[in-house]
């Protein structure tokens, strides 16, 4: 037996020596001419801030209590908080029976501080308001808007700022900002932590004021990454290759001024701060503010300063944490070709350092980061790109990916699942690179559930995180023209899961993904679903036909013409044709024979009626409608359709019974709010009603409790609503306007999951006449599907930008007037926008007046 765990030893240590003999190369070899792409993607940017524990300083605490107080901490600096959480628990009820009310309070902070460390930001929430006696509360209310948000958050705050002075209302604060950040409620992150701030002031507490300067500028921060990520753009070919990748084009506008008042509270955290530690946390997280605003100088200044001070502060996990945020940060500095920036070797020895602190300390989650970024910063060494230098990549790599699975850190898994296929994909092992990226591609579709429940802008930036895997998965099974229906089949679920992955980072929460009999198999003969796929330097289309093997289609995009900037010039073209012609259809045909020419062909050779896409990114800008063959435009030949995903929005035919409208509208100009009034409104309920079987709310009816009370009183089928109204990038600013207030779209949500408690059916068609796209919201046009998704109708008639309402009335007329036509039952809601939009056209021959409207979701 003792021979047998002397083996073991021995095997262990082996595996540890291994581990560091490999680091150790990587650094001997690394070369300082690396010379790297301009334009790249961020590295993991964890953020710095150093735990704060409570411990008893009343002589006459149950000494028990303590002792458990004092434990908890040792667990907790030794990475077991699981174990630092049950003793804490232990502590608070010791607290509790010696009647020691401040003891309890510092243990629910401590605990929350643990609950946090696992990642478990909901229930650490939650403990805090316990702390500060709002247990009435929970977290879930305060970040989730509805019509008592603005409430329930006032009382909070006036709850804080009337409570007595004190370190644990200091403390406590801090952390609930911290927990708050990390749920993406970053508004009311920020109130709170200057109640902490302003506290520690009045305290005289300059180490609790540095510490509340250093939480406030992270949330600052964070508000940079998620304006940000609002407005980040579609083109592919400015996408990360790999995770190790940093963007170096500086942030504008609101972002950039996000970032520098950050970098002023870094400086006033740094400058109060008594602590040699709490100053590089504020140094090192000032660094990465600077490179976001592109001062280059100013941060080649600054590390030399925090490289003299490294070496002062003690051992742990937190400076294990620290290294590694010091060395992300520089690596985007080198990166940026910052003159006098450190060189590889030394950002190199930064990594390891970082990985055999982390090691020391037991804090894999911090090893496995640096020694993956450790294996990316050996890839890049491009003069020597020889079978060695790959292999050691690959080595450290195998050992970050070993790493993070044994403690089943899926969200770290998948970064060097990712690495590993960009790797092998450069090797040439195409085979070894696909079986990699789907790996990721399945860890990412495991851990959906769990991004929801968290910030996305602290954990992922989707765009440069997420959504590379996918496509650089699509691009590796569609790079030949003898790509399989397996292959296709699978580049079809691989786009569909990114659909679903961008709906759930835009919503904020866990969708329910269905499996639909694809259309292949004959769900609508008539039909055909096209998937256009914008990748670096082409578009890839793959098409789905009834009872047809799956079609694929590749088209190079021109190097002189960028494909976003046609696609939005195309896009202000249309909305402004009211004055010229000939300029919007130039661009149109330039996009109908990238996207339709391809496949038209075979659509006339198997009798499509009509088209669904599953656009992808910035297609999503422009209805499809408006797209020209030379001679007509695309609703002129098919009745058309947007789904955002038909794992979401299965196809489904309109029951066989009079419609049933509750239409809602506003005609008349609503006091204190900014849009016009909408006169034609009146006329465009007054045709509905006219047609089909309806319940009118208009004007001053039209209340947020009016529109729940009419939805609950019958089995509505369709919901219209003639309102202004927004679709955005943020949930919180996608809305519609009813009389007293805005209705959001979690608030709609709710309205109708209320609904469909009462009315079981299912609605089949919301309309939202006169909404439109967030102007200057790239990713603006994703809140028209989110809206379609998230509120559980089958079906959603839109625009993408503000109609005339005079033709808003006459195409919302035609519409249902030919969906309501009894000798018509089979007419679907695809060919009922058709026919109106082809009235429209008729009439104006500019598709400013009926091009915007768009049926995203079931369209039969």
């Amino acid at each position: 037996m003792l021979h047998s765990r002397c083996i073991v030893k021995k095997m262990r240590y082996r595996k540890t020596r291994r581990v560091f003999v490999l680091i150790f190369l990587a650094v001997l070899t690394i070369l300082c001419t690396l010379t790297l792409a301009k334009k790249q993607v961020s590295a993991w940017q964890p953020t710095v801030i150093q735990p704060s524990f409570l411990t008893s300083q009343n002589n006459k605490a149950d000494s028990k209590a303590s002792e458990l107080d004092n434990q908890g901490q040792e667990l907790y600096e030794a990475g077991q908080f699981s174990e630092a959480v049950k003793l804490w628990q232990q502590a608070q009820k010791a607290y509790a029976q010696a009647d020691d009310a401040d003891g309890v309070a510092r243990s629910r902070l401590n605990i929350a501080e643990a609950l946090q460390a696992l990642g478990l930001y909901p229930t650490a929430c939650d403990t805090l308001l316990q702390a500060f006696n709002s247990a009435e509360l929970d977290c879930q209310k305060l970040v989730q808007s509805n019509e008592n948000y603005q409430q329930l958050q006032n009382s909070l705050l006036d709850n804080f700022k009337k409570s007595p002075n004190s370190q644990i209302k200091v403390i406590g604060l801090r952390s609930l900002g911290n927990v708050l950040r990390k749920l993406d409620n970053l508004e009311l992150s920020q109130q709170i932590l200057l109640l902490s701030l302003n506290t520690a002031k009045a305290l005289n507490s300059p180490e609790d004021e540095s510490a509340a300067l250093l939480s406030l500028g992270n949330t600052f921060q964070a508000l940079g990454d998620r304006t940000r990520a609002s407005q980040s753009q579609d083109i592919q070919n400015k996408l990360p290759s790999t995770p190790w990748r940093c963007i170096n084009s500086p942030s504008l506008g609101a972002p950039r001024k996000f970032y520098q008042q950050a970098n002023v509270l870094y400086q006033q955290a740094a400058t109060e701060s008594v602590s040699t530690t709490v100053w590089i946390q504020a140094q090192i997280n000032r660094l990465s503010t600077l490179l976001e605003t592109n001062a280059l100088s100013e941060a080649q200044g600054l590390w030399p300063q925090i490289k003299s001070r490294l070496d002062t502060i003690p051992a742990s996990r937190a400076t294990a944490y620290t290294q590694l945020k010091l060395a992300s940060s520089l690596t985007c500095l080198k990166q940026a070709n910052a003159t006098s920036a450190p060189s590889w070797t030394e950002i190199a020895q930064t990594f390891a350092t970082a990985a055999r602190l982390a090691h020391r300390f037991g804090d894999q989650r911090t090893e496995s980061y640096a020694m993956g970024y450790l294996g990316g910063l050996y890839a890049q060494a491009q003069t020597q790109q020889n079978a060695q230098n790959l292999r050691y990549a690959q080595d450290l790599t195998q050992q970050a990916l070993t790493l993070a699975q044994a403690i089943r850190a899926t969200d770290i898994a998948y970064l060097w699942q990712w690495q590993l296929g960009y790797l092998r994909k450069n090797q040439g092992d195409s085979k070894g690179a696909i079986a990699a990226y789907t790996e990721a591609v399945d860890s990412l579709h495991s851990i959906r559930g769990d991004l929801s429940a968290a910030s996305r802008n602290i954990q992922f930036s989707f765009t440069e995180r997420v959504e590379p895997v996918y496509r650089q998965l699509v691009d590796l099974l569609l790079q030949s023209d003898g790509a399989t229906q397996k292959d296709l089949k699978k580049a079809r679920d691989v786009i569909e899961g990114l659909q679903v992955a961008e709906l759930e980072n835009l919503l904020r929460c866990n969708l329910q993904v269905t499996s639909p009999v694809p259309i292949e198999r004959g769900s609508d003969p008539t039909a055909a679903v096209i998937y256009p796929i914008v990748l670096d330097e082409r578009l890839e289309i793959i098409v789905s036909l009834s009872g047809q093997p799956l079609r694929h289609y590749s088209t190079s995009l021109s190097l002189e013409q960028d494909f976003e900037d046609l696609i939005e010039t195309l896009r202000q073209s249309v909305e402004l044709s009211d004055g010229n012609t000939l300029q919007f259809l130039k661009f149109s045909q330039q996009v109908y024979s990238l996207l339709i020419k391809p496949v038209e062909s075979d659509l006339e050779k198997n009798g499509v009626k009509t088209l669904v896409f599953v656009l992808d990114g910035v297609l999503r800008q422009i209805p499809m409608a408006v797209l020209h063959d030379g001679e007509h435009y695309l609703i002129e030949k098919y009745a058309l359709a947007v789904s955002p995903s038909l794992q979401l929005l299965p196809p489904k035919s309109l029951p066989n019974t009079q419609l049933q409208v509750l239409a809602a509208g506003i005609s008349q100009k609503i006091p204190g709010f900014s849009g016009s009034a909408l006169p034609k409104v009146k006329d465009e309920l007054k045709q509905i009603s006219e047609v089909a079987e309806s319940v009118v709310l208009s004007n001053q009816e039209f209340t947020g409790h009016a529109l729940e009370s009419k939805i609950n009183e019958r089995p509505f089928s369709v919901v219209h609503l003639a309102t202004h109204g927004q679709f955005s990038s943020s949930p919180d600013q996608t809305y519609i306007r009813a009389w007293d207030k805005r209705i959001n779209i979690n608030e709609l949500k709710t309205l109708l999951e209320n609904r469909a408690e009462n009315q079981p059916d299912a609605i089949d068609l919301l309309v939202l006449s006169a909404c439109e796209t967030a102007e200057g919201d790239k990713r603006a046009a994703l809140g028209l599907a989110g809206v379609a998704v998230r509120v559980g109708v089958r079906t959603t008639l839109a625009t993408l930008w503000e109609i005339n309402d005079t033709s808003t009335a006459e195409l919302m007329g035609q519409f249902y007037k030919t969906l309501s036509n009894p000798s018509n039952s089979t007419v679907s809601k695809a060919k009922a926008l058709q026919s109106a939009q082809l009235e429209l056209l008729r009439k104006y021959k500019y598709p400013s007046r009926w091009a915007s409207y768009v049926l995203v979701g079931n369209w039969l």
